[in-house]
């Protein structure tokens, strides 16, 4: 059984989610991961309040080119590197199908 990255995260809205995300059989780091999610969510985030107005639609859309970008960058078989960013997609939907604990927002009972 993968071991699990456990995840907090508070939305723009106050909403807190606690996730378990499943980890890759030969992640290196599970901290690393940690960082590079909470890095990539906090730009994210920066850039859409800069931006102003943003359809959910447009960030899921370049959020996945960017995860194409990035398997792409990846030297080795493109059957390999396709598999795999699809295969940490799926897991890591998988982990939000799966009820988060839900707190309802920040401050309220």
């Amino acid at each position: 059984m993968p071991r699990p990255l456990p995840y907090r995260v508070t939305t723009a809205t106050g909403t807190v989610l606690d996730i378990e995300f499943p980890l890759h059989a030969e992640t290196v780091s599970a901290v690393r991961v940690a960082q590079i999610l909470s890095s990539t969510l906090a730009q994210l985030d920066r850039e859409l309040r800069v931006l102003g107005d943003t359809a959910n639609g447009d960030v899921l859309q370049a959020l996945a080119m960017a995860l194409a970008v990035r398997a792409a960058m990846i030297e080795g078989p493109r059957r390999v590197t396709d598999a795999l960013a699809g295969d940490l997609l799926e897991s890591a939907l998988g982990a939000i199908e799966k009820p988060p604990s839900y707190r309802g927002p920040v401050g309220h009972a």
